[in-house]
């Protein structure tokens, strides 16, 4: 990999951080909400209203006041929870492991088998397969996610169905236990993603098979093998790469919020939903901080692994 590439990209990537960071500064902090009267109840003194303010920083420099949220997040010394009183940083130290473990399975299964079903679909495009594969794609985009969660919980978790799995919790201390409580969370998550995740794919690669040279490989007599994963999926991996990379804060974040929030699992979307619930500014702060840091790093990450499955990127 190229190094000045590699260097670049960093470089590039320290204005997107401190441009996502002023953002969520101005909206979790400067103009999110105000606790002095919060602290101070009802008809509170001038000279209390302006203790507090002291107190809380509000009275400190526009400028000084970001160098301390940016100093927060690089040291993760992210203040304390306003509802359990706990160090945030030991809340999302404990939680993001959770959330990880819950979606990763999900989020592998969901984009390779989107792969896979979008390369079928292309190679056989305008046939009833691809039509059978699109449909379904479809319906699947159609259903509402907690739709699915609640199908999957009847059918896998409850004496009306076939009562396989817990209906909640998140008892995880081996293999099996963990098989036990990820399965219908993870069944979940590839439901909701796949329809998105093979029509995106199929349409990387029906653009990438019509192109000149993939007809003059076929031509010469290369097998469809050959042709699919040898070219076409080759030479697609970077919307591949883009979209896998710019889902990963999303899946983490959003997808376990709501997995976490119904199937009672202790991970950073049940705290990030119950700090949502009461008004926990700290949680909120660090979240949404921590989350644009994560989607530039994943454009910086993404940018360099351009460079690897086609050189010519890092080129000047």
């Amino acid at each position: 990999m190229n190094r000045r590439y590699i260097t670049r990209r960093v470089l590039y990537g320290i204005p997107l951080i401190l441009g996502v960071t002023f953002v969520s500064f101005l909206l979790m902090v400067y103009f999110g909400p105000d606790k002095t009267y919060e602290l101070l109840g009802k008809n509170p003194t001038t000279e209390q209203i302006s203790e507090v303010r002291r107190a809380l920083g509000y009275d400190r420099a526009f400028l000084l006041r970001y160098g301390d949220y940016l100093r927060e997040l690089v040291t993760l010394d992210l203040g304390l929870s306003d509802s359990s009183g706990e160090p945030v940083s030991v809340i999302l130290k404990r939680t993001l492991p959770v959330s990880i473990a819950l979606v990763l399975p999900g989020f592998i299964l969901g984009n390779l088998m989107g792969l896979a079903l979008g390369l079928l679909a292309a190679w056989y495009r305008g046939k009833w397969l691809d039509k059978l594969v699109m449909s379904a794609s479809v319906v699947g985009m159609s259903v509402s996610f907690l739709v699915i969660i609640i199908g999957l919980q009847i059918l896998l978790c409850t004496p009306y169905g076939l009562n396989l799995f817990p209906v909640r919790g998140w008892q995880v201390h081996d293999l099996g236990s963990y098989l036990y409580y990820v399965t219908v969370p993870t069944l979940a998550l590839v439901l909701v993603t796949l329809g998105y995740n093979t029509r995106f794919y199929r349409a990387v690669m029906v653009e990438e098979i019509e192109r000149d040279h993939i007809r003059t490989a076929q031509a010469y007599g290369a097998s469809p093998r050959e042709l699919l994963f040898r070219h076409v999926l080759k030479n697609s991996l970077i919307p591949v790469l883009t979209r896998i990379m710019f889902s990963v804060p999303f899946v983490v974040i959003s997808g376990s919020l709501l997995l976490e929030s119904y199937f009672g699992i202790p991970g950073i979307g049940l705290v990030t939903f119950n700090a949502i619930t009461s008004g926990d500014q700290p949680i909120l702060k660090a979240v949404v901080g921590l989350t644009g840091v994560l989607f530039v790093l994943a454009l910086t990450v993404n940018d360099m692994l351009y460079s690897l499955v086609d050189p010519r990127v890092a080129k000047p």
